[in-house]
C-alpha cells in the first residue's frame, strides 16, 4: 500500500491525494513534477532511479486507507546532485 506522503521532499510544496503533480520514485520518494523535471532531472537523489506519476487513490478508500501525514522534507544538495547524474 503506497504511503501517499503530502509533500515534496525537496520543495516542501503540498501534494494532496489526488495531485497529478506528484510524483514517485521506486521506494515512494516523492517530489514535484516541477522538481523532477527542472532540478532532478528525472533522476531520484536517494536512489538514482527514475520517476513515475504517483497514483491517485480514490477518495472512497481514504477512511480505511488514510494518506501519510509525515511530512519528509530533505532539500537536495543540487551541486552533489549534478554530479551523480553526469556519472551515469
Amino acid at each position: 500500500m503506497l504511503e501517499i506522503r503530502p509533500t515534496c521532499e525537496h520543495c516542501n510544496k503540498t501534494l494532496a491525494f489526488d495531485s497529478k503533480e506528484a510524483m514517485i520514485c521506486t521506494f515512494e520518494c516523492t517530489y514535484c513534477i516541477d522538481c523532477v523535471e527542472n532540478i532532478l532531472h528525472h533522476v531520484c537523489p536517494n536512489c538514482g532511479g527514475g520517476f513515475e506519476k504517483r497514483p491517485i487513490r480514490p477518495e472512497a478508500l481514504l477512511k480505511k486507507y488514510p494518506v501519510s501525514k509525515t511530512v519528509v522534507h530533505k532539500p537536495v544538495d543540487i551541486e552533489k546532485h549534478q554530479k551523480r547524474i553526469k556519472k551515469r
